[in-house]
């Protein structure tokens, strides 16, 4: 089939590049030129700039100029195309819902294009992105005010993971599509034929307004899994003595009812989807008059997570931030990628420059370039006070305390670089539990504050 998908974000990047494995031939278009001579190059490095994913450059350079083309004229290539996946951001309005002005600026200008095709043929437009419910009958009513003929709208929500979205792209637990005739379905079939009728992989026909609502419910009910287990068994860990916080997750979870997702406790959930998709789920409810006290709770939870640590460490550990030196360990919201959005080290970076820090010594495998974007000293003068550097070593240098933001594996049992580089008085805030033999450091004189344990003073 002949395909374009518009945008080439990380969602639309990804797609198209696994589209094409499967011999589609795959046009992706987006209006950014120097992405797009990026990609265009086959230089992992300049698309690791842009998307950071395993795998992904390394696809790319399989099927290029083969099945997978790179473009900004998207008029030269309608002709004779199938299906149009949307893959464009939809970020949340400061009142939590999504803003669909890059879906309604591409549509205003892809549906005079395809009002004048000359084939003929039956296209389908296809939502990629996570849209409130009712969006496919907006992108209905913005095609028929151009007369685009013999066309039809679907949804297709991503369930992609960040650190794992190749892989579960090729092999995806489901197949979600939402359309209205049989025509547009069979278009839908044809283009995951692999996936039609498969004995492993849940291939889903639904309407779009179900398949849209699908992607709230899936992504809400993740947070509520993290939030639950941040809001009850972190609580229960951090407040009672005794509570082994890995035994009560064994325990509880050995339930084969109960979730295994999820039930690790944390300094909160970041990314691209949580926080905006339920805010925007809070908002399509607030409009519709339903009540919203279980999602407003999930949220609040979450966002309460990202900085209560060192609230915890000015408390319970008497910790003085004023003038003092910390290392951050985590950039990006999870492990093996660059993506910082919405990530909780963007809180606690805000946190400690607000209480005085004299310097923020930051280190992330990938993320450091990010970093630079979002902590621009143009942009505010007490970002200068973060150094970035290339190592944890390095980081932890002349700190008085260490942040743990980001579960990268190299942070797990990093005891022995804390004790080689930084002598006590030293304070860790570990907001992954990366630090399993913590009891043993406490011995020797540091002190150690985790999401689910209790403070532990030093001991001399």
């Amino acid at each position: 089939m002949k395909i374009i998908v518009a945008g080439t974000g990380f969602v639309g990047l990804t797609h198209a590049a696994v589209l094409s494995e499967s011999g589609h031939e795959v046009y992706a278009y987006d209006v950014d030129a120097k992405k797009i001579a990026a990609y265009n190059s086959g230089d992992p490095a300049q698309i690791n700039h842009y998307v950071n994913e395993p795998g992904l450059a390394a696809l790319i350079n399989e099927t290029i100029n083969r099945y997978l083309f790179f473009t900004t004229n998207i008029e030269a290539i309608i002709e004779g195309t199938d299906a149009i996946f949307m893959c464009l951001p939809t970020p949340p309005r400061p009142n939590g819902s999504s803003d669909l002005s890059y879906y309604d600026k591409a549509l205003d200008y892809i549906a005079p294009l395809l009002a004048k095709r000359q084939d003929g043929r039956r296209i389908v437009i296809i939502n990629k992105s996570t849209v409130p419910v009712g969006t496919a009958r907006h992108l209905e009513s913005i095609l028929k005010r151009h007369n685009v003929p013999n066309f039809g709208i679907a949804s297709n929500p991503e369930f992609l993971p960040e650190g794992d979205a190749v892989e579960r792209s090729r092999r995806p637990d489901r197949v979600v599509v939402g359309a209205d005739t049989e025509d547009d379905m069979r278009i839908l079939r044809r283009v995951y034929s692999q996936f039609v009728n498969h004995v492993r992989i849940a291939f889903i026909e639904t309407t779009p307004e179900t398949a849209e609502a699908i992607k709230y419910v899936a992504n809400t009910l993740l947070l509520t899994y993290i939030s639950f287990w941040n809001g009850i068994g972190a609580r229960l860990g951090e407040a009672f003595p005794n509570v082994r916080m890995e035994d009560l997750k064994r325990g509880v979870t050995a339930d084969n009812r109960i979730s295994k997702w999820g039930s690790y406790v944390s300094n909160g959930a970041g990314g691209s989807c949580f926080g905006k998709d339920i805010q925007s789920l809070i908002y399509q409810f607030k409009t519709a008059n339903q009540p919203t006290g279980l999602l407003e709770s999930v949220y609040q939870i979450n966002e309460y997570q990202k900085t209560y640590l060192i609230d915890r460490a000015i408390h319970e550990a008497g910790a003085k931030f004023n003038h003092k030196t910390v290392a951050l360990l985590g950039l990006s919201f999870k492990k093996q990628t660059n993506d910082m959005r919405d990530s909780s080290s963007l809180k606690v970076v805000e946190s400690l420059l607000a209480r005085g820090v004299k310097e923020v010594r930051a280190y992330d495998p990938l993320a450091i370039p990010e970093a630079k974007h979002y902590f621009n000293p143009d942009k505010n003068h007490l970002f200068e006070k973060i150094s970035y550097f290339d190592t944890v070593k390095e980081a932890l240098v002349g700190s008085d305390m260490v942040f743990i933001s980001t579960d990268w594996e190299e942070f797990r049992g990093l005891s022995g670089t804390i004790e080689q580089v930084v002598k006590p008085p030293f304070l860790i805030m570990d907001g992954r539990r990366m630090i399993p033999d913590y009891t043993e450091m406490v011995t020797r004189g540091y002190g150690y504050i985790a999401v689910g344990s209790p403070y532990l003073a030093p001991k001399s």
